[in-house]
């Protein structure tokens, strides 16, 4: 049995979701409310003392931390694997979903936009502008590296571990107003992996906590 906790708009729970769906393992969402607070819960806490999500529970087992869960589902169910078979295209999906993980969800994260607003009194537009200039600092050079590859709809043949990361990061790109007009690369790859059914399953408009859910 794979439980997922995780919240619908979080971009480590998408993660999560869409590395599950693309896999084709079976698993339960449980809904983890950020808003309020519900992950910081002495009982939450008590299963990931670092209080975030998502936190995935295989046969009564928990893991945290969203990179180490997907190389850790890679290893513990090896069919459809996420990395590719070659060493040197392992390192070029680490390579840009490092780069994703690394460097954009620390600083956009929403304890840091909270603490903007709170703590600096920062309007939801100055903490936009914050958003898009890291977005900016990260995206730039990955569009610019995807060209250096030449790719095409995806990294590889198929999608794997860097899409896992990409796509909830354009997601929230997109709520907050940046723009992607030249950013052709990352686009063709947003689009193919939106046309099928995992990324679908997974999308945040799809999970049962979306409170705009029909």
């Amino acid at each position: 049995m794979i439980r997922l906790h995780g919240y619908y708009r979080s971009s480590t729970s998408y993660r999560l979701r869409i590395a599950l769906e693309l896999k084709g393992l079976e698993y339960e969402c449980v809904p983890v409310n950020l808003l309020k607070s519900e992950q910081k819960g002495k009982d939450f806490t008590n299963r990931n003392p670092f209080g975030t999500v998502p936190l995935l529970e295989v046969d009564g087992k928990n893991y945290v931390q969203s990179m180490a869960q997907i190389e850790w589902l890679d290893e513990a169910y090896a069919e459809r694997a996420l990395l590719p078979s070659d060493i040197q295209d392992r390192y070029v999906a680490r390579e840009l979903a490092y780069a994703i993980a690394t460097e954009l969800h620390a600083p956009l994260n929403l304890p840091v936009l909270k603490y903007l607003a709170n703590e600096y009194g920062k309007s939801q537009d100055e903490i936009g502008v914050w958003y898009r200039h890291w977005l900016a600092r990260t995206l730039d050079p990955i569009e610019a590296r995807l060209a250096q590859l030449g790719t095409g709809d995806l990294l590889f043949d198929r999608p794997g571990f860097f899409e896992v990361c990409l796509l909830p990061q354009v997601y929230n790109a997109r709520r907050f107003g940046f723009d992607f007009g030249d950013k052709p690369h990352i686009t063709r790859i947003e689009s193919a992996c939106l046309a099928l059914p995992e990324f679908q399953r997974a999308h945040p408009d799809n999970q049962p906590d979306n409170p705009e859910r029909t």
